[in-house]
């Protein structure tokens, strides 16, 4: 999703985004279909893990020791018929409806019930032109039963990004109240990151890629005076249209949280430790997790583009430079593009507790990262799938899912 694919998964994506016009409305599958675990689609994997970074600092909680049989579990299809989906929520009013984001501009909540409706259609205010344009990004304010905000992140009809504020009530967004909280111009029609989340501070991070093109031409990683290649963090609840918290990490633009990021494709909170979790896609060799736990002071440098991963890619790094080298990485024999995912806090599968669930989106495979109690990390694939991995999701309970860009949502469950 967030690099240049190979020229045949190009022709698919293009087929894909080129629906448009009257659909059918999704569907929640009610009588869930036989699983497509082992076979065709999906298969489950056991091998040695892809990488093991040491860590020295504390990660909070983690109930599983080692990372899990991948053989007891399958992907269900839980709704299909989404256009282009790219991103799934859910929010805190207890209601249980899934979000899911389509690329094009629009928001479908699904009901526990198997109802669809559109919640938000702003398709007329949003560019989807190229592969890493359109609407990417969903979060819903913590305190959203009482104020009913919820925050998109989205590329316009020239190619820059907006973050946005929208009211809703109980049943639909209102596309007529959108407030922008802040506009970046994109040199580019790639990078452009897209996620946004609340963090357990009660503040909103917002991830942006570096610009586009390749390489980082702009040198937009490691300048503190763009917003581009940065983790920002804002406080929405506090000034017009948005206060700075005090402990950012400075330089020549306040909201900057952290920095050398090449296009953070998913970052994600442990909702139990409140640590931080980023899959930031590669250049053209190397793709990566980071971590910081929670609490960690703002000011974080990943790297890019002194370094892809662990490994040097361009120029000579400061002598002494402080970076955070990532607790996991891949190279292209293995994918293209990372997707960043979610530690998983369900109840129903206690195997899985505490371990972060990352995918490929060209090549479709799953990941399992686990850290260990001495700050080292398990790192393994556990699926081979057919998907298309756009991002992954969680609901209020902690459950896992998948978000295929070629239509459908699948829920990790017990064989």
């Amino acid at each position: 999703m967030t690099r240049t694919p190979s020229p045949s998964l190009l022709l698919v994506l293009g087929l894909l985004l080129a629906a448009c016009g009257s659909r059918p409305t999704p569907t929640v599958v009610t009588s869930q279909p036989a699983a497509p675990a082992a076979g065709p689609e999906t298969e489950a994997v056991a091998d040695s893990p892809a990488q093991t970074v040491q860590s020295t600092s504390d990660g909070g909680l983690t109930q599983a020791g080692q990372l899990p049989d991948p053989n007891g579990f399958r992907w269900v299809q839980v709704a299909t018929g989404f256009d282009s989906p790219v991103f799934m929520a859910e929010t805190a009013d207890q209601s249980g409806r899934l979000f899911v984001v389509e690329q094009p501009g629009q928001i479908w909540a699904l009901s526990e019930q198997g109802e669809t409706s559109l919640f938000l259609d702003i398709r007329d205010r949003v560019g989807s032109r190229a592969n890493e344009q359109g609407l990417l990004g969903l979060a819903f304010h913590p305190d959203y039963v009482q104020n009913g905000y919820l925050y998109v992140n989205y590329t316009d009809r020239s190619g820059d990004t907006v973050i946005s504020r929208f009211s809703s009530d109980a049943n639909q967004a209102d596309a007529g109240s959108e407030k922008i909280l802040l506009q970046v111009d994109q040199p580019y029609d790639n990078h452009n990151g897209g996620h946004l989340e609340f963090g357990l501070d009660g503040y909103l991070y917002i991830g942006l890629g570096d610009g586009g093109s390749g390489g980082d031409p702009l040198g937009a990683g490691q300048a503190l005076d763009t917003l581009l290649g940065k983790l920002l963090r804002i406080d929405v609840d506090n000034g017009d249209p948005y206060a700075i918290p005090a402990d950012n990490a400075g330089g020549g633009q306040a909201e900057i949280w952290a920095y050398g990021l090449r296009n953070p494709w998913r970052f994600s909170f442990d909702m139990a430790t409140g640590d931080l979790y980023i899959g930031d896609v590669g250049q053209g060799a190397w793709e990566e997790i980071n971590f910081l736990p929670g609490g960690s002071a703002g000011g974080a440098n990943f790297g890019w583009n002194y370094y892809e991963g662990t490994h040097g890619y361009q120029g000579n790094p400061p002598a002494g430079g402080d970076f955070v080298f990532p607790v996991a990485e891949y190279d292209h024999s293995s994918g293209c593009s990372v997707t960043g995912g979610y530690v998983y806090r369900g109840h129903q599968l206690e195997e899985w507790r505490g371990v972060y669930v990352y995918g490929d989106f060209c090549s479709g495979e799953i990941y399992g990262l686990l850290r260990n109690a001495d700050g080292s990390w398990q790192n393994a694939r556990l699926y081979d799938t057919n998907f298309l991995i756009s991002s992954f999701g969680r609901d209020k309970h902690g459950e896992i899912y998948l978000v295929d860009r070629a239509g459908g949502i699948y829920q990790l469950q017990r064989q």
